[in-house]
């Protein structure tokens, strides 16, 4: 059975920085591509960012470029996501997912395997 499984969100101050990791349970992270997503109150799930298995492919929603950064470390099978630079606007449940491939994908339906999601609150 396949898991994945977000920790390392919380509340922070607008400016502040997080990192959210992503360990998986039953799936190999390094024949993955994988990305992070988020759902914000009242809003549908959105993209956030992307990476390929080899990690030398990344991909960024505009609203988080220059701010967030995805990497993985395939040998702990985990992927994080360090964001700075909080803002209210980036106030969601964040989730990890794993592609349906090796390649760094943006669309929802190229990913099979999901996480519970992380709460992350940003207040200003």
């Amino acid at each position: 059975q396949v898991q994945l499984v977000e920790s390392g969100g919380g509340s922070v101050q607008a400016g502040g920085s997080l990192r959210l990791s992503c360990a998986s349970a039953g799936l190999t992270v390094s024949s993955y591509g994988m990305g992070w997503f988020r759902r914000a109150p009242g809003k549908e799930r959105e993209f956030v960012a992307a990476i390929s298995w080899t990690g030398l492919t990344t991909y960024y929603a505009d609203s988080v470029k220059g701010r967030f950064t995805i990497s993985r470390d395939n040998a702990k099978n985990t992927v994080y996501l360090q964001m700075n630079g909080l803002k209210p606007e980036d106030t969601a449940v964040y989730y990890c997912a794993a592609a349906r491939g090796t390649r760094a994908v943006t669309r929802n339906y190229d990913y099979d395997y999901w996480g519970q999601g992380t709460q992350v609150t940003v207040s200003s």
